[in-house]
């Protein structure tokens, strides 16, 4: 096994967790490669003084050099378990260090065809939560990953025929996410309220119980790298496009934990686009808004309504959805169109102008990705000649008409595109699985926590936590991004490591 990377000293970097009661007091402070925590105690008195000291974990002379340089593991018997909590699916997977997955289970708002569901009614109240928010209600959905969080890591132990004592390491998501998603809020026996990790506390209890290593994950790169799973000749570099509800992003990575950020949205993601207009449309969301926005576009016209694509003016690779949601909005107004009357009781005329609205949305919407990947490419090439490869990952990704236009763009400058299955595009345990023992190979994970850890225990996670460095060119105007508690990069974060 390779040691733990240097990686771990980079938390200095990081910003601390807010506390939400003024007289907590700091008693100590661990540095780990991927996950900050801090252990807090309340002080009877708001005047009480406050003490703190840093611990680090101690290394031979030796070992310290494999540190700085670690050596890829190489051997294929390793299994690591990968948990992903980080929006409104609970899942987990064991996969092994060949790539062959073991086990997949995950709690959805949505039937996905393929993968086990834990439990229907869970899944139904999920999807009932979908068609009555038109998206992720992020307050429901924390609170469905504490029910659920036990049994479907058990279920993936199960499925795989493995025990926590057959497992190498356990992966999960610690960031970027809904912050809700998260992080939970029990109420602790001094009756204030702290956070904790749902996803990160169960992966720290199995880690410490049974003394495994423990891998943070970036759930951005996660779903770039579960690529390089499915399709085995797939070598760095590449371009990546992930697309999902809660981001757009356009990134060239140039190796393992080095990307280059070339877009992002500055406003909504593309599948928040498509939830909300498949809402107001009066769409069936029990399989999300992009599902029924497709199915229902085959019937219209997508030009019989005109719909302007974002950002035509500005150069850039950046995304923007917010206006486009607007355009939609008041077209949907202009032909009074009542979101309350289910699309499968809408009088003919009715359903025909729902579908020229959503085959008009999604053209536009699709073409808006199919501008800023055009430019992509170019951006990459320059940087990085010998890219062969446009990935698309992400729920979106699963959409057959968005992958057959990017296809188009992808073949006319010369390069292949990839798409992993369906059911690895949307979030899953396995994608995190894959991406730990990507990382585990190279040294870059936290030894193992304590068996038992303090009530009190708080966890540093990466609500905003940026995958990479972004390019110059890159940076627009337009954006409105703020970057108030936003972490420093992965990218900057392992650049820094490796030079210590």
């Amino acid at each position: 096994m390779a040691s733990p990377s240097a990686f771990s000293r980079l938390n200095l970097l990081l910003p601390k967790p807010s506390l939400f009661a003024a007289n907590f007091r700091r008693t100590q402070f661990h540095f780990f490669p991927t996950l900050s925590s801090r252990t807090i105690s309340s002080s009877s008195s708001s005047s009480s003084s406050s003490s703190s000291s840093l611990t680090c974990s101690s290394y031979s002379n030796s070992s310290m050099k494999e540190l700085q340089n670690p050596t890829p593991k190489r051997d294929n018997h390793f299994v690591v378990l990968g948990i992903e909590t980080s929006c409104d699916d609970t899942a987990a997977a064991v996969v092994r260090s060949n790539g062959e997955i073991l086990s997949q289970v995950v709690s959805s708002q949505y039937i996905i065809h393929g993968i086990y569901l834990i439990d229907k009614n869970i899944v139904q109240f999920k999807a009932d939560l979908l068609t009555k928010y038109g998206g992720v209600a992020p307050k429901m959905a924390e609170e469905a990953h504490s029910q659920v969080i036990d049994q479907v890591v058990q279920e993936a132990l199960d499925n795989a025929y493995m025990t926590e004592k057959d497992l190498t390491a356990v992966a999960v998501t610690i960031g970027p996410g809904l912050s809700l998603c998260l992080r939970v809020l029990p109420w602790n026996a001094q009756q204030f309220f702290l956070h904790y990790a749902v996803g990160v506390q169960k992966a720290r209890q199995i880690a410490g119980s049974f003394k495994l290593p423990i891998i943070g994950i970036h759930h951005m790169e996660a779903h770039a790298l579960v690529a390089r799973l499915t399709e085995k000749d797939l070598q760095f570099p590449f371009i990546a496009l992930l697309i999902s509800g809660g981001h757009n992003l356009l990134i060239l990575a140039r190796d393992l934990g080095q990307y280059v950020q070339l877009g992002t949205t500055i406003d909504d993601a593309i599948g928040e686009a498509y939830d909300k207009t498949a809402k107001w449309l009066g769409l069936d969301l029990r399989r999300s808004g992009g599902p029924a926005i497709e199915e229902l576009a085959k019937e219209g016209n997508a030009k019989s309504v005109s719909f302007s694509v974002p950002m035509k003016q500005h150069k850039d690779c950046n995304f923007s959805y917010a206006g486009l949601k607007t355009q939609v909005r008041l077209a949907i107004e202009s032909k009074k169109i009542d979101a309350n009357i289910p699309i499968s009781s809408a009088s003919k005329e009715d359903r025909l102008a729902r579908a020229d609205i959503a085959a008009a949305f999604q053209r536009i919407a699709v073409l808006h990705l199919e501008e800023r990947c055009e430019r992509a490419i170019q951006w990459a090439l320059k940087m990085e000649p010998s890219i062969r490869h446009l990935i698309i990952s992400g729920g979106v990704a699963s959409n057959h008409y968005v992958r057959s236009r990017l296809d188009m763009v992808v073949k006319k400058n010369g390069l292949q595109l990839v798409c992993p299955p369906p059911r690895l595009c949307t979030d899953n345990g396995v994608m995190v699985a894959w991406t730990g023992i990507e990382h585990f190979r190279m040294g870059r994970y936290d030894p193992p926590p304590p068996a038992e850890e303090p009530e009190n225990f708080v966890y540093d996670l990466r609500p905003r936590w940026p995958l990479g460095e972004e390019y110059a060119e890159g940076r627009s105007d337009a954006r409105s991004i703020r970057r108030a508690r936003l972490h420093p990069s992965l990218t900057s974060i392992i650049q820094a490591s490796s030079q210590q």
